[in-house]
């Protein structure tokens, strides 16, 4: 019995010697779980204070952008990235006009901003007003789509305009002084052999023969009277429609007095499908016969000369007129281009500088190369825009001509000249108009 009792003994006192044990392991554990939760409160509460400071900088932030974006003198218009009006400031709302919000982008640019030729990235709005256009997207967020930022550049347009004007009248002057002297000397001429034209004494192969010289001196006299009306107006001509292959026949009439007696080869190649352009045919005209009638005393009484008409990447026109005769010098070739300079000991220097003014109207862009023996070619790069457009009365269309239509690639500007084959070497003697 008492062995019994012993057992029942111990075994009670292991028992609540382990509960004893449980429960300071349960009041340890307990706790633990009480500096935990402790803990974790503190950080919910650093958490959360450290979250309420950010919202509160991010709303100061978004508020001092807010008005930033409201004094800004440009427009801001966001898009997201399916390309509708996510939000914009005053400004674009004063250029533009409503509704704005929510807009497609490219049905508001069809609606008030008007493509300006030769420029891609200005616009022109509906006021008259033109303002430059850029795009980036949002660094910040790549799924926003683009910001767009339009700047009035108005003012510095009309600024440009009129230093334009000033440098332009200043030319007009060293113009008049040399056209005094180029018309002299032509029109004397002309009046010479027209007043021996009435003489009895004069027969009819000499009366022939002074009607000629006379209409020579004042299809000269006339050539510089459009090329000074060109180089006035500065760039500003009137465009319209016109028959590339009727340009092409006129150029070919125009010089086949030098080329009717063999002794000059004139090729033309046009590789263009199209035949109506839009343009400044007058212009165009006179500025590539500056270039064909350079090319005629460039060969002298016998050589080639061969003008091709390509159409390039379905949005650009190459004219290029390319000849065999003695060449250009480098340095003179960088010069060319700038008005009243001449190689001549005739003519007023403004041929090619009109080439370059009509070209640039037009949108494109001109280059010459040369190779001393070998031969000049020049390239003349147009944008591409004909009838197939759709057309504004007296001028181009605003939703047809988009910008990438009238930038020109510089790239396309890669006339090879060291394969032509040339059967005559020349002295230097290729004088520029």
């Amino acid at each position: 019995m008492n062995t019994q009792k012993n057992q029942k003994t111990e075994q009670l006192t292991d028992a609540f010697r382990i509960f004893n044990e449980l429960s300071q392991n349960l009041s340890v554990s307990y706790q633990g779980l009480e500096e935990q939760v402790a803990k974790l409160h503190a950080e919910l509460a650093f958490a959360h204070s450290e979250r309420l400071r950010t919202l509160e900088e991010k709303e100061k932030l978004a508020s001092r952008l807010e008005k930033i974006l409201a004094a800004l003198p440009a427009g801001v218009i966001v898009l997201d990235v399916d390309g509708k009006v996510l939000d914009c400031n005053a400004v674009a709302i004063a250029f533009l006009g409503e509704p704005l919000i929510g807009q497609d982008w490219l049905d508001v640019v069809a609606r008030s901003l008007i493509p300006v030729v030769g420029n891609p990235h200005e616009r022109q709005l509906s006021n008259g007003k033109r303002v430059n256009m850029t795009a980036s997207r949002d660094v910040a967020d790549t799924d926003s789509g683009q910001i767009i930022l339009l700047s009035d550049v108005s003012e510095m347009r009309n600024l440009q305009d009129m230093l334009n004007q000033q440098k332009q009248l200043s030319a007009m002057g060293e113009m008049v002084a040399s056209m005094a002297h180029q018309v002299r000397t032509p029109l004397a001429t002309a009046i010479l052999y027209a007043s021996q034209m009435g003489s009895p004494a004069v027969d009819h192969e000499k009366r022939q023969r002074f009607s000629q010289k006379i209409l020579e001196r004042l299809q000269y006299l006339e050539r510089q009277v459009n090329d000074m009306l060109i180089f006035a107006k500065d760039g500003r001509l009137a465009m319209e429609t016109f028959s590339l292959a009727e340009l092409l026949n006129h150029l070919k009439e125009a010089v086949k007095d030098y080329t009717g007696n063999g002794g000059i080869d004139l090729q033309i190649v046009n590789e263009v499908q199209s035949d109506v352009m839009l343009g400044n045919e007058n212009a165009l005209r006179g500025a590539l016969l500056n270039l064909l009638n350079n090319a005629v005393d460039a060969v002298g009484q016998a050589g080639c000369i061969h003008i091709s008409v390509d159409q390039l990447d379905g949005c650009n026109l190459l004219i290029v007129i390319e000849d065999d005769g003695p060449g250009i010098e480098s340095e003179l070739c960088q010069r060319i281009f700038e008005p009243f300079f001449t190689t001549k000991s005739y003519g007023t220097g403004l041929g090619l500088a009109v080439v370059d003014s009509v070209v640039k109207a037009h949108g494109g862009q001109v280059r010459v190369e040369s190779v001393l023996g070998r031969g000049t070619v020049f390239s003349i790069v147009l944008p591409c825009i004909n009838q197939a457009f759709g057309l504004l009365p007296g001028g181009f269309s605003h939703k047809a001509i988009q910008p990438d239509a009238l930038r020109v690639n510089a790239n396309l500007f890669q006339t090879d000249l060291s394969g032509k084959n040339h059967h005559q070497q020349r002295e230097l003697n290729h004088e520029t108009v």
